[in-house]
C-alpha cells in the first residue's frame, strides 16, 4: 500500500530521464546532419556547394561559414551549430569547415555513452578535462615558434590555408597579396600591435580580366571620378586635403521659410550664399592643395572656384575610404575649412590619377611612401568567381594576421589531430575521455575520404606512424590532401596557425558540451486568444534529412 506513491515517483523520474535522453539524441542527430552537409568541403580536394539565396542569386563556395549562412534550418540545435561557424569566422577567419565537422563528431562520440545510461554530466566532465589537456599540449610541446621575418616560412603557412580553396590554383599570387596587405596595415605603436584588415585592407572587385591581374596597391583606390571634366586627372606628388564638410551653402535642417520684403533682399541672399562658398574655397586654396576629397557635396560654384585655382575635387566619399586615404598619405580629416593648416595636408602619396576600367572611373592614390592602408584589386571572369575569390582571400588575410599576432604554428594535414589523439589515448582514461581522442581522427579520415584514398588502410598506417614516434620533436606525419598518401609535413611544408587550431578545438568541444547539457526543448507559442503559453517543440529530427 505504501509502495504506491514511491513507485509513481520513481516512474516519473525514469520518464523524465528517458525524455531528456531522447532530446539529447535528437540534438546529436541534428548536429551530425549539419556536419554531414559540409564534410565534403574539407581539404584540397574539397567539393563546392551551389546555393540559391532567397533573392534568386547563386553562391558557389566551399567555405563552411558561407554555406551555413545560406541554409535555413528549423531545429534549435542545428541553429547553434551554424552559429559556431560564424564565431570561428569572426574570431580567426579560417577553419569554419573543420570546426563544424569536429563538433558533429564530438556529439556523435557521446551517443553510445548516453545509450549506456551514462549521465551527461559525466561525459561533460571528461570532455572538459580532455580540452584542458589538448590546450596545454598545443601551447607547449606540439606547436613550433615561427619567425615573422622569414617570408618563405610565413608563405608556407598561408599557402596551406589557400591550398584547400578555389584560388588554390593561384596560390602563389594569393599568398603574396595576403602577406603584402597584412604587412602594409600592421601598426606597431609603443609595443601595441594592431592589424586591422577589416578597416584598412579594402578588397575592390572589378569584373573582367583574369585572376592573375589581381594585385595590392601601395595606396588606395576608389570608385569615383572628379567632379568637373576640366579638372586634372593625373597629378604627381599631390598635396591632398581631406574634408568631411560640404563645399556648398548650408541649407536649413527643417523647412525654413524666409520672408522677402524688397527685391534687393533676394539679391542680397544670393550674394551671402556666394560669399560663404567663396570664403570656404579661399580657406582651402590658402593651403595650396592639388586634390580635395570630401565626404559631402561640392556645389557648382565651389567647383568653379577650385577649378580656377587648379585644384581637383572628388566628392561624396565613404567615411571608410576617407580614413584609408588619411592612413595612406598622412593627411588629417578636417571638419571645418577655417581650421585647415599646413600640417593637415597629406604629402605622402606619389601619384593621383583617374583611370577608366571597363565602364567605370576609378580614382587611384598610389606610390605612397609609408602607407598604413591599402586596396586589394581583384580581377576575375564573373561576379561569382570574384565573390568566391574574395571569401578565400579573406581567409588567407586572417591567417597572415593571426601569424603576426601569435607567431606559433602546428603541423597540418591531420598530423596535429593524430598527435593530440595519441597523447589523450596514452593517458589510458576509459570512457568519454578516450572518445574525444577518437573524435579528433575525423579530420585525417575526412581528408583521406575526400581525395578517394582507402580510408581504413591510410588511417591505420598513420596511427602506427604516430604510435611508433619516440623522438623529442613533433610527429608531423599527416595525410597529403591531394593524393591521400602519408607524408611528413615538415617536408611538404604544410603548417597551420596555432590560433586557428586552438579556436577550433575550444569551439567544437564547448558546443558539444552545451548541446549535451540540454535535456528538454520547449518553444513559446501563442494561443488563439494571444496569451503566451509554453508548448513542447516538434520532434527535432523532422525535416533534418
Amino acid at each position: 500500500m505504501f509502495g504506491g506513491p514511491q513507485s509513481i515517483l520513481v516512474l516519473s523520474q525514469n520518464t523524465k530521464r528517458e525524455s531528456g535522453r531522447k532530446v539529447q539524441l535528437e540534438n546529436i542527430n541534428a548536429g551530425k546532419a549539419i556536419a554531414d552537409v559540409i564534410r565534403t568541403c574539407l581539404g584540397p580536394q574539397a567539393m563546392l556547394k551551389m546555393l540559391m539565396d532567397p533573392m534568386g542569386g547563386i553562391v558557389m563556395t566551399n567555405d563552411g561559414n558561407a554555406i551555413l549562412r545560406e541554409i535555413t534550418v528549423q531545429h534549435p540545435a542545428a541553429k547553434s551549430m551554424i552559429e559556431i561557424a560564424r564565431t570561428q569566422d569572426e574570431e580567426v577567419g579560417d577553419g569554419t569547415t573543420s570546426v563544424i565537422v569536429l563538433a558533429g563528431e564530438m556529439l556523435a562520440a557521446a551517443e553510445p555513452f548516453l545509450q549506456q545510461q551514462i549521465h551527461p554530466t559525466v561525459i561533460i566532465r571528461a570532455y572538459r578535462e580532455a580540452l584542458e589537456d589538448i590546450i596545454k599540449h598545443l601551447q607547449s610541446d606540439l606547436s613550433v615558434a615561427l619567425d615573422i621575418g622569414n617570408k618563405e616560412k610565413m608563405g608556407e603557412v598561408v599557402k596551406s590555408c589557400v591550398g584547400t580553396k578555389f584560388i588554390g590554383k593561384w596560390s602563389d599570387l594569393a599568398v603574396k597579396i595576403a602577406l603584402d596587405a597584412v604587412h602594409t596595415v600592421t601598426l606597431n605603436e609603443n609595443g601595441r600591435l594592431e592589424v586591422d584588415i577589416k578597416r584598412y585592407a579594402k578588397v575592390e572587385k572589378i569584373p573582367g580580366g583574369s585572376i592573375e591581374e589581381s594585385c595590392v596597391l601601395r595606396g588606395v583606390m576608389l570608385n569615383k571620378d572628379v567632379t568637373h571634366p576640366k579638372m586634372r586627372r593625373y597629378i604627381e606628388n599631390p598635396r591632398i586635403v581631406l574634408l568631411d564638410c560640404a563645399l556648398e551653402y548650408k541649407k536649413g535642417e527643417s523647412q525654413t521659410s524666409v520672408e522677402i520684403v524688397g527685391e534687393q533682399d533676394f539679391t542680397r541672399m544670393l550674394q551671402i550664399e556666394e560669399e560663404f562658398v567663396n570664403r570656404v574655397c579661399s580657406d582651402i586654396i590658402a593651403v595650396k592643395p592639388d586634390v580635395v576629397f570630401t565626404e559631402k557635396g561640392v556645389s557648382d560654384l565651389a567647383q568653379h572656384f577650385l577649378l580656377k585655382a587648379g585644384i581637383t575635387a572628388v566628392r561624396r566619399l565613404r567615411k571608410t575610404d576617407n580614413l584609408r586615404i588619411a592612413r595612406a598619405c598622412g593627411a588629417t580629416i578636417v571638419n571645418r575649412t577655417e581650421e585647415l593648416t599646413e600640417k593637415d595636408v597629406g604629402t605622402g602619396a606619389g601619384l593621383f590619377e583617374v583611370k577608366k576600367i571597363g565602364d567605370e572611373y576609378f580614382t587611384f592614390v598610389t606610390h605612397c611612401k609609408d602607407p598604413k592602408a591599402c586596396t586589394i584589386v581583384l580581377r576575375g571572369a564573373s561576379k561569382d568567381v570574384l565573390n568566391e575569390t574574395e571569401r578565400n582571400l579573406q581567409d588567407a588575410l586572417h591567417v597572415a594576421r593571426n601569424l603576426v599576432l601569435e607567431p606559433r604554428v602546428v603541423a597540418g594535414g591531420g598530423a596535429i589531430e593524430m598527435s593530440v589523439s595519441q597523447l589523450l589515448t596514452r593517458k589510458q582514461l576509459k570512457g568519454p575521455y578516450t572518445a574525444v581522442a577518437g573524435a579528433l581522427e575525423i579530420i585525417p579520415r575526412t581528408l583521406a575520404q575526400n581525395c578517394g584514398a582507402n580510408t581504413i588502410r591510410t588511417l591505420t598506417a598513420l596511427r602506427a606512424k604516430h604510435a611508433s614516434h619516440s623522438g623529442d620533436g613533433v610527429c608531423a606525419w599527416g595525410i597529403d590532401g591531394e593524393s591521400g598518401e602519408i607524408v611528413d609535413m615538415n617536408v611538404r611544408g604544410i603548417w597551420e596557425p596555432l590560433a586557428v587550431k586552438m579556436q577550433t578545438y575550444k569551439t567544437a568541444v564547448e558546443t558539444a558540451i552545451l548541446l549535451l547539457r540540454i535535456d528538454d526543448i520547449v518553444s513559446g507559442s501563442k494561443k488563439k486568444n494571444d496569451k503566451e503559453s509554453v508548448a513542447p517543440a516538434a520532434p527535432a529530427n523532422q525535416g533534418e534529412d
